[in-house]
């Protein structure tokens, strides 16, 4: 059960991460690839408050928010002069430089260079060694109340706007909204969920790995949400799902060659549901609804 617990932690914080970035990309239209930086300075930063400097619990989590809230003013910086795939690469540069400082060897002492940092001690009431149940209750709490936010944040006016801008921004200048506050409000709102998550991440996993802020692991997010529906939320619950558990089904019984089937059923999944799993439903639900509705009358007769 503890190792059912700990595959369900990881659903869980992915799912996290996953919304964090559908929240920007699938909401808002930012297609970031430097998604990664927020949730690895999370994790990172708090590994090091936590085991180099000494610091408790509750300090280090208000300064995950404030860095959280500072990292999205430092992508914001580019948002008026820089749109579309112009601000992804923007994004993927700095997250780049992050993810080289981290790396290097005068901060090895702190982040651990290229091995990653390890021997973070969490605190006792989340210790995953000691208390596995608690932290998957915490876990989960986490993720419904990032979800049940996240639904608040878009069905609001503020929300409401952010779809317009990504359905189309010009439009939304012209109706005389600053279209740069709002996705400011977005950027802000993904980059402190993200941060927390990697928190949680220092947490649960015994070391953390350079990869965590690499564009792979933006793509992860990306994959995530169209396995699941970009722009639905509830998709990166399920993609979150979807992904952890087939790749962890195909490494158990196939081994190496489970890259190889992941990225063919990835392909799969793009080719016939486009829209992802919970897009696909949505669209294709009132089409079944019809459906059974005309079968159920023929049985009738």
């Amino acid at each position: 059960s503890k190792f059912i617990q700990g595959l369900a932690i990881e659903i869980f914080l992915l799912a996290v991460y996953a919304l964090s970035y559908d929240l920007i990309f699938g909401i808002t239209g930012l297609l970031s690839f430097g998604h990664s930086m927020f949730f690895a300075s999370g994790a990172y930063l708090t590994g090091i408050m936590l085991k180099s400097f000494g610091w408790s619990f509750w300090p280090t989590l208000g300064l995950i928010l404030v860095v959280g809230v500072l990292q999205a003013m430092l992508f914001a910086v580019v948002l008026p002069r820089v749109k579309g795939i112009t601000f992804a690469l923007v994004t993927l540069g700095m997250a780049s430089v992050f993810h080289i400082v981290i790396q290097s060897g005068e901060l090895g002492d702190y982040t651990g260079a290229d091995v990653g940092l390890q021997g973070v001690m969490p605190p006792d009431f989340l210790n995953p060694a000691a208390e596995r149940l608690r932290f998957y209750f915490v876990a989960l709490a986490f993720m419904f109340l990032v979800y049940l936010l996240y639904r608040r944040f878009v069905s609001s006016p503020t929300g409401r706007v952010c779809v317009a801008i990504r359905d189309n921004e010009n439009r939304a200048l012209m109706l005389g909204y600053n279209t740069f506050y709002f996705k400011l409000a977005a950027l802000t709102l993904s980059s402190v969920t993200a941060a927390l998550a990697g928190t949680l991440y220092v947490f649960y996993q015994p070391i953390v790995s350079p990869n965590v802020a690499g564009l792979g692991y933006t793509v992860t997010a990306l994959l995530v949400i169209l396995i699941g529906g970009v722009g639905t939320l509830n998709g990166a619950l399920i993609g979150a799902a979807v992904f952890r558990l087939l790749d962890f089904g195909l490494r158990r019984y196939i081994g190496e060659s489970a890259s190889f089937i992941n990225g063919a059923v990835y392909i799969a999944i793009v080719l016939f549901l486009p829209y992802g799993i919970v897009g696909t439903w949505k669209l294709k639900s009132f089409q079944l609804r019809q459906g059974w509705q005309r079968l159920l009358s023929y049985i009738k007769k």
